[in-house]
């Protein structure tokens, strides 16, 4: 952990990395373990596993969902994955501390391997700094991602959709788009951990400076009707079971939003 002298600066770099490769991860804690869990991560696994290749781009709490501890975590391509995965969980760091971290856990499977949806649609690499260890945990912004569920192979016709016909008002509702990502169907290569396969899906994240405003772009588009008529419409006759959406609040170290 670092140590903080008087006139340093609260925050640190993070490495700026391209990701090609996002997991959007999503555990199941024991009731009223979800504190624990984040502040083990905060401290000992963000540095940790960014040293070894890796992004861990956010990570959150689940508003709707007190026992749910949701991240993200990017690689620069499949290969460099396996190799990352594999140096932190036969490292030091993972054997000090897995059996606090998986202590908290009743499930930690629920895990998406995504790609970007086109080439610009990737989170952006960040150049924010990251908050100290032991930071105070006031952050107000708001993370909501948004997974659609498709049929085999009509994901790029999704994504086109969702370009020219869903991220427009999205956008002049107010809301930033961060990324939009699609199912990545290349086999699984770090099998020790699993990812859910035989899907596609395809999962947008906006961000709003507050769940406020976020209710405000609902109230948006609402009232828009080409976005209810037309886009809705459509995004339901595309997709086979009703969006999921989480509504996700920062934990004080995360780079997101």
């Amino acid at each position: 952990m670092a140590v903080i002298t008087e006139g340093e600066p609260m925050t640190q770099a993070a490495p700026v990395r391209t990701n090609a490769i996002i997991e959007l991860r999503r555990y199941r804690l024991r009731p009223h373990a979800r504190e624990t869990l984040i502040d083990l991560f905060d401290r000992a696994f963000l540095e940790t596993q960014e040293a070894e290749g890796m992004s861990v781009i956010g990570q959150f709490r689940d508003l709707d969902d007190p026992d749910s501890f949701v991240w993200l975590r990017g690689f620069s391509d499949m290969p460099s994955r396996a190799a990352a995965l594999n140096a932190f969980y036969t490292g030091p760091v993972w054997a000090a501390h897995r059996d606090q971290a998986n202590g908290t856990m009743i499930n930690s499977d629920n895990v998406l391997l995504l790609r970007p949806a086109s080439p610009d649609a990737s989170f952006a690499p960040s150049h924010a700094r990251r908050a100290q260890p032991g930071a105070a945990d006031a952050r107000s912004g708001l993370v909501v991602a948004t997974s659609c569920y498709l049929a085999p192979r009509t994901d790029e016709a999704f994504a086109r959709f969702f370009e020219s016909a869903v991220k427009p008002h999205l956008v002049q509702a107010s809301a930033t788009v961060l990324a939009a990502l699609v199912t990545e169907q290349s086999p699984n290569t770090f099998p020790r951990l699993p990812v859910r396969e035989g899907e596609t899906v395809f999962v947008w994240f906006s961000a709003f400076p507050s769940l406020a405003a976020y209710e405000t772009h609902l109230a948006a588009l609402a009232q828009s009707g080409s976005w209810t008529a037309e886009v809705v419409a459509e995004m339901e006759r595309r997709t086979w079971r009703k969006n999921e959406v989480l509504r996700l609040t920062p934990t004080a170290r995360s780079l997101l939003p």
